[in-house]
């Protein structure tokens, strides 16, 4: 399993280099990507600056499996993540805005040192001293009225060793305060599911990271599956729904136990037995129709194998009906690319995983996403291939990027765009869609110009 494979890697990282978030011009040059800032090395330790003021030296530090937002304004928020996940782990609770008009990064509150306990205070009260302990493979919201919100991860609690948290989190721009909203102040806690679709008081989802969620169009916070543990063998399909206004959770669909296999039905077939196998860092979106959508992951295949998985399923909120749209039951499948811009009913990415929100859709309705750890065409690794899927049709095209893994970065000059620049392929990086429709991600674990290691460059797609 991937994680595993990640504490091998990333222990071997030794070697830190440093750079600016440089300076940012405006391009001409459409469907192309932009290397606006941070290094194109590996590594990179990054610089605080001063709590609370914008500089143009100001950079996060090279991580990965952090946690991200966009608010009403168009500027873009990171928090926590993780420099090594391997026993001692090395994780922050650093939250970052950066504003996509100066380019200029702030370091708002948190720690700058790896491995600080949460202080959560009195639950649903804010206060300044608050904060989430350091964490990685946390869920994030935002909701309509422009608060963050932040559930679970692997990490640290009140104190102790690090486990899985359960604890749900909502931020307050204006006033700069977290607040405890609900879950538990320890490590590794059980789930209270309750009666499924009953809300409850007394229900809560279990400890775990890597898990998807959808800001529905009413407010309200939905969360898919994930792990209980950091070896990510007991994986999840459970649905679960928050209610902002009542504060409660309500046990939506799939098991309460984990490793379940989940039913497939016939594709494209509504059926009130279909529910999406257990799975770990899957890809999300929202549609204008309010209607959620999942691909891929790590999970159970539809024969009960473990492994990388590229089916699509939709869940339509009001009829409460999983559909399994497209890909295969059965995990490990490489791509069908095809010619690069042109889909037919054959093309389909390949199996993978990825920690959200390197997905997006489109103003036209489509639905993207960007990299992962997966199949390419023949082989296996990390990616950097770029697909677009037209719910209309129930089609996939293969847009940008290579059909093979482990491709390098192509950086070009800093603030320039060009079609000839791509990121290097990555998994776990952050991601935002601005105003404009257009994607700017943010580091992860992959490849630099040249090399493979953490990252924290930063890059705009237009």
């Amino acid at each position: 399993m991937r994680l595993l494979l990640l504490i091998i890697t990333l222990a071997s990282v030794l070697t830190i280099t440093g750079c600016s978030a440089g300076s940012s011009t405006s391009s001409s040059a459409s469907n192309s990507w932009t290397w606006v800032g941070g290094s194109n090395q590996i590594n990179s330790s990054g610089s605080y600056g001063t709590m609370g003021v914008p500089a143009s030296s100001n950079i996060p530090s090279g991580r990965f499996i952090s946690t991200s937002w966009v608010d009403n304004s168009g500027n873009f928020w990171l928090f926590g993540g993780a420099q090594q996940i391997a026993p001692p782990i090395s994780a922050f609770n650093d939250l970052w805005q950066y504003n996509p008009i100066t380019n200029q990064w702030t370091w708002i509150n948190g720690g700058n040192t790896a491995n600080t306990y949460g202080v959560y205070g009195t639950l649903g009260t804010s206060a300044s001293s608050n904060i989430p302990g350091a964490r990685f493979g946390a869920v994030s919201w935002h909701d309509t009225q422009n608060n963050f919100w932040l559930f679970g991860g692997y990490g640290f609690a009140e104190s102790g060793i690090a486990g899985s948290l359960n604890d749900l989190w909502r931020y307050n721009i204006a006033m700069n305060q977290w607040t405890w909203m609900s879950g538990n102040k320890s490590i590794n806690v059980t789930g209270s599911y309750g009666t499924k679709g009953v809300m409850s008081s007394g229900n809560y989802p279990g400890a775990r990271l890597g898990q998807i969620g959808w800001t529905d169009n009413n407010g309200n916070l939905w969360m898919f599956g994930g792990s209980s543990d950091l070896a990510t063998v007991n994986v999840l399909n459970d649905l679960w729904e928050y209610n902002i206004s009542n504060a409660q959770w309500t046990w939506i669909s799939g098991a309460n136990t984990v490793k379940s296999a989940g039913n497939y039905g016939v594709q494209q077939e509504s059926s009130s037995l279909n529910v999406p196998s257990a799975r770990i860092d899957a890809i999300s979106w929202l549609d204008a129709s309010g209607n959620l959508w999942l691909f891929g992951g790590d999970g159970i295949d539809g024969i009960g194998t473990r492994g990388l998985l590229n089916d699509l399923w939709t869940y339509n909120i009001t009829s409460g009906l999983w559909t399994w749209m497209s890909g295969s039951n059965f995990s490990g499948a490489y791509g069908v690319y095809g010619v690069l811009g042109v889909g037919n009913a054959n093309t389909i990415p390949g199996a993978r995983e990825h920690r959200v929100p390197l997905s997006w859709t489109s103003s036209s309705g489509s639905l993207l996403m960007f990299g992962g750890d997966g199949d390419g065409a023949s082989t296996s690794g990390i990616l950097n291939d770029l697909w677009q899927y037209n719910p209309n049709n129930n089609i996939w095209t293969w847009i940008g990027g290579s059909n093979e893994s482990n491709a390098y970065g192509v950086y070009g000059s800093i603030g320039l765009g060009s079609s000839t620049n791509i990121p290097g392929a990555r998994m776990d990086s952050v991601g935002w869609v601005d105003s404009n429709n257009g994607l700017w991600i943010f580091g992860g674990n992959g490849n630099s110009a040249n090399s493979n290691g953490l990252l924290n460059d930063l890059w705009k797609y237009k």
